[in-house]
Order: structure tokens, then C-alpha cells, then sequence
């Protein structure tokens, strides 16, 4: 059976009130934080995979923090997969970030504070798992939370597909063949994230270090407080030893991460589902503080200005050239 709300019907004052309290229904005691600058909407579906609830949570930007209460009993706890299915949106908990694609999926463990945020439209499918069930599958002493599992990737793409025809499926399938299904997705869950990944044939061990702080910085990227330092110490390594390990790249740690900030920033300029977001707010969810010094970079990078950049690219006419590559 399932369950489902929108705001389609709903007036717009009244639309973040009847999403609260739809969403409380799901997620318990937390937060929400709608943006002003225009009107909110949003819908909720529930579905049942034998004793699983899958949920697919669809809106307009909106934040969300989770404190649970520390009188949870443990055992009742539950993990949450969380697979991308449109849109951009960042999850974080115990001080790491995600930001996922469509395709992308991330593990979170409801018992522990944890937030999301989004720039603009955007898709995500829960699945709710018991955490008895989940450690009985994924044997790990420790899963780990927030932490991208490419789409793109060989099992990640099978994930995501198992994902979406799981939720497709739900009300067509017996019990039997639901737990069946929910097994299969758990082992393919588990392979993608107890299976650490392999170098190469032929490549140096000595670049696996320099991966892992390509890997950091990717998962950080839309945190403010992004430093040499950080890294270092969240990878136990010396700043020295990462700035000397950066150096292949041919540019300081400095400058990649603000190319790859840039070049993400470029990309959500151009997308017409973020016209309702602002240049600033764009900036901003990706580590930018400051929005002359963005301008004056973005032009640097690219050649015009992001207000340019922008309005060509909803003409469908050339709209920047990067002035160097990293």
C-alpha cells in the first residue's frame, strides 16, 4: 500500500505548514528551513518492500537538521539509504559531507544528528533499514556515513537501478519476493561499501595517498572551512606531506580547489531547473564567501562574468571558454 501527499492543491502560504507536518509523520523530531525568495513545493511517497519503507521525498530547496533524542533506544535506530534521483543535494553527519547526483547514493545513520540542504529542485529515495538487519548484511565494524557511492561506478550503477525498480515495483510484489529483492539490494549495498577500491595495474602505491585527498576534497567541497590543514589532519598526514603529494597536479592545493568549485558553480549556472537560485546562492553551497571575489575568479576562469555566463546559456549560445585547465 502506499501513501502519498502533495502541495500541488495547497495554497502557497499554507504549503510548508502541510509539509512539516506530513514530514514529521516520517522523519520524526527535526528541522526544516524553506528559502524566501519563492513559493515552496513538494510531495511525499511512501511504499512498502516487504517490512521496508521506501519513501521518495521530491521539493523545491529546503535544509533539513535531525537532533534525535538520546533516550533512542538503540535497537529501534534505523540506517537510512538515501539514493539521488534528480538535482543536487548535500548530506552531512559526524563532520563529513556528500553531495550527490543523480545515481549517487550515501549512507546515514538516523540515530546520530545529521542535515541535508539542496540549491533547488530535487529528488531522493529513502529506504528505510533496521540497523540489526543492516549489520547482519553489511559486516562492518564501522559503515560509513555520508560518504558518496558514485552512480557512476560499476555497482553503483546497479544499486541505483535495483533502487528505483524496487520503488517502481513495491506494490506489485509478494512479501516473499520483496525480501527476496531487499537481500539482493543489501548484498550489492555491501559490496559497494566494504570493498575498498584497488589501484590500477601499474601504477604507483605511492599515489594512493594523493587519491584519497582528491577523494576528501571532493566529499568537502561545499564546506567554507576547506584547508590544507583539514585535510591533512582527517587523513593523518602532515600539511607538508600533503602539499608535496598535491604537487603532480602541477597547481597548489588552493588553486584545484577552487577550479573545481568553479567549474561546479559553472555547471549549476547553466542548469535551467536552478534559475530560481541566485548567483550568490549558487556561489555560496559551493565554499564560496565572498561574491565579488567569485565574480572576479569565475571571470578569470572563464572569460566573462557570471551573470554573463548565465543569460548566455539560457539563449543556448557559447558561453565561456575555461582560460586554463588544471
Amino acid at each position: 500500500m502506499s501513501h502519498s501527499f502533495t502541495t500541488d492543491l495547497i495554497p502557497a502560504p499554507d504549503r510548508q505548514e502541510a509539509w512539516l507536518s506530513n514530514a514529521k509523520q516520517i522523519c520524526g523530531d527535526c528541522n526544516f528551513q524553506f528559502p524566501k525568495r519563492f513559493p515552496f513545493h513538494g510531495s511525499i511517497e511512501r511504499r512498502k518492500v516487504a517490512d521496508l519503507e521506501m519513501t521518495l521525498f521530491s521539493s523545491s530547496a529546503v535544509s533539513f537538521n535531525k537532533f534525535p533524542s538520546f533516550s533512542l533506544n538503540a535497537e529501534s535506530r534505523a540506517w537510512i539509504v538515501i539514493t539521488q534521483l534528480a538535482g543536487l543535494r548535500r548530506y552531512c553527519q559526524d563532520g563529513k559531507a556528500a553531495v550527490l547526483k543523480k545515481g549517487d547514493v550515501t549512507l546515514i545513520d538516523s540515530g546520530r544528528p545529521w542535515s541535508s540542504d539542496c540549491p533547488g529542485d530535487c529528488a531522493r529515495l529513502y529506504l528505510r533499514v533496521p540497523r540489526s538487519l543492516m549489520q547482519s548484511r553489511v559486516r562492518l565494524g564501522e559503515l560509513p556515513v555520508a560518504r558518496r557511492i558514485p552512480g557512476e561506478s560499476g555497482l553503483g550503477t546497479f544499486l541505483f537501478h535495483l533502487s528505483t525498480s524496487l520503488y517502481r515495483q513495491a506494490e506489485e510484489l509478494t512479501w516473499e519476493e520483496g525480501a527476496a529483492a531487499i537481500e539482493a539490494y543489501l548484498r550489492i549495498l555491501a559490496a559497494c561499501v566494504g570493498t575498498p577500491g584497488r589501484p590500477a595495474a601499474g601504477t604507483n602505491r605511492g599515489s594512493e595517498p594523493a587519491s584519497l585527498i582528491l577523494k576528501y576534497i571532493d566529499a568537502h567541497l561545499t564546506e567554507t572551512t576547506l584547508r590544507p590543514a583539514e585535510i591533512a589532519a582527517a587523513l593523518n598526514l602532515s600539511v607538508r606531506h600533503v602539499h608535496r603529494l598535491f604537487s603532480v597536479h602541477g597547481s597548489t592545493l588552493a588553486e584545484w580547489i577552487r577550479t573545481q568549485r568553479l567549474r561546479h558553480c559553472r555547471s549549476d549556472l547553466a542548469d535551467p531547473r536552478l534559475r530560481a537560485k541566485s548567483i550568490t546562492e549558487i556561489a555560496f553551497f559551493w565554499g564560496f564567501n565572498d561574491s565579488a571575489h567569485f565574480s572576479r575568479v569565475f571571470k578569470q576562469r572563464f572569460g566573462v562574468c557570471p551573470r554573463v555566463f548565465r543569460s548566455r546559456a539560457s539563449q543556448g549560445l557559447p558561453a565561456a571558454v575555461e582560460m586554463s585547465g588544471d
